[in-house]
């Protein structure tokens, strides 16, 4: 069966997962040590510390967690074990949806046995997806919850992507997007926009019609931006890029749990699905998300009104604040709303570049450290 029993919760506890890229200490190329770093970690923290399809890159992942505040303590020390390993083989950890120069087609698969089956399945359409996301789990109670509450987040998702977006350079070049990501991991054949969900029911029956065409084996191969996760009891958003600081985690976190939360209310209403109109405007949504970033103009997809993102993000944290008060992350929700006032981390990327003319110096930033102390004032801050 590809699909296993729904684990729900009566809080939206959280998980959150981190895919970091793993860059070398001198050259600040990707560096493929990520499975030897792994092997290091201590046996407690072997669900917490993973590997991803690259070499250069280690997942990490929180603890079942209540609160925002909780997934901040639980990821700064895995992430500061994580670098002080790193160190050992030469290497750093660095943020952001993609590396400014590094080529995919240069990188060392990870020894996992589930890799390899991938690549020999899919082959480069999903060896080219050298990327890195952020992932944030929200516990709901029930498998139909779940289901309505990703039918239910899917007109919202490009504002989330918006928000995250930090993935401009790809192979040495400049996209001219903003989450360059998003592009790449579009062209999985079970990645993308989500089906329509009326309830759990309607959920198992299309991953058992997929498990038996051979499309998937089980639901972690639904690469969708949303997708419940039956192992987990929870709705996993997974549209976002890769931040560029913890801070910038956190944030992003709490508009996700706030959403989630806020949508589960409403379980029992009926829901009414998008027109053709609908449909495609939240996938135009998402590429106007992926091309400008925080400056982009979005169609809401029932009434053709247009907003900003930053526009709409200030809404959606003034109308998720009474939540945001109940679940103990008001200052949280106050950060993902002055990171709209800011600038999205892929144009703190171009300014990085404009100042120095140098990609590495981007991957400089990325890893934490500015290019000089002008680029560290104007840019990090």
């Amino acid at each position: 069966m590809p699909v296993e029993p729904f684990r729900g919760s009566s809080h939206p506890t959280l998980g959150v997962e981190l895919e970091l890229q793993i860059i070398d200490a001198a050259t600040l190329e990707l560096a493929p040590v990520g499975d030897e770093i792994i092997e290091t970690i201590p046996a407690e923290l072997s669900e917490s510390v993973k590997p991803e399809l690259y070499q250069c890159c280690v997942e990490i992942n929180t603890a079942i967690c209540h609160d925002v505040d909780e997934v901040g303590r639980d990821l700064a020390g895995k992430l500061t074990l994580v670098e002080e390993r790193a160190r050992r083989f030469g290497a750093r950890v660095a943020w952001g949806g993609s590396h400014p120069f590094s080529h995919w087609t240069e990188q060392q698969i990870s020894e996992s046995p589930r890799y390899h089956q991938l690549i020999d399945d899919i082959q480069d359409t999903i060896r080219r997806q050298l990327t890195f996301g952020l992932h944030v789990h929200v516990g709901v109670p029930d498998g139909d919850t779940a289901a309505r509450a990703c039918t239910r987040v899917a007109h919202y998702l490009p504002t989330l992507l918006a928000l995250s977006a930090n993935s401009p350079y790809w192979c040495g070049r400049d996209t001219g997007l903003r989450s360059y990501r998003l592009d790449v991991m579009g062209t999985a054949p079970t990645g993308g926009q989500p089906p329509f969900l009326r309830d759990w029911d309607s959920f198992v029956r299309l991953a058992e019609r997929l498990a038996e065409v051979g499309s998937i084996k089980t639901t972690k191969e639904l690469w969708w931006d949303v997708r419940p996760s039956d192992r987990h009891g929870t709705v996993e958003v997974r549209i976002c890029d890769m931040p560029t600081d913890l801070a910038s985690v956190q944030g992003l976190t709490a508009l996700i749990q706030c959403l989630i939360h806020h949508l589960a209310q409403d379980a029992g209403s009926e829901l009414v699905e998008l027109s053709e109109f609908g449909r495609l405007m939240i996938r135009q949504n998402r590429w106007r998300a992926a091309r400008h970033g925080l400056d982009a103009v979005l169609v809401d997809p029932e009434s053709g009104r247009d907003e900003v993102a930053r526009d709409a993000i200030r809404r959606m944290t003034e109308t998720l604040s009474p939540t945001a008060e109940k679940l103990g992350c008001t200052r949280w929700l106050a950060h993902a709303r002055a990171m709209a006032e800011r600038p999205d981390g892929a144009t703190q990327q171009r300014s990085v570049f404009e100042k120095t003319g140098q990609l590495v110096d981007v991957a400089r930033f990325l890893a934490g450290e500015p290019a000089s102390a002008e680029a560290g004032s104007e840019v990090r801050a």
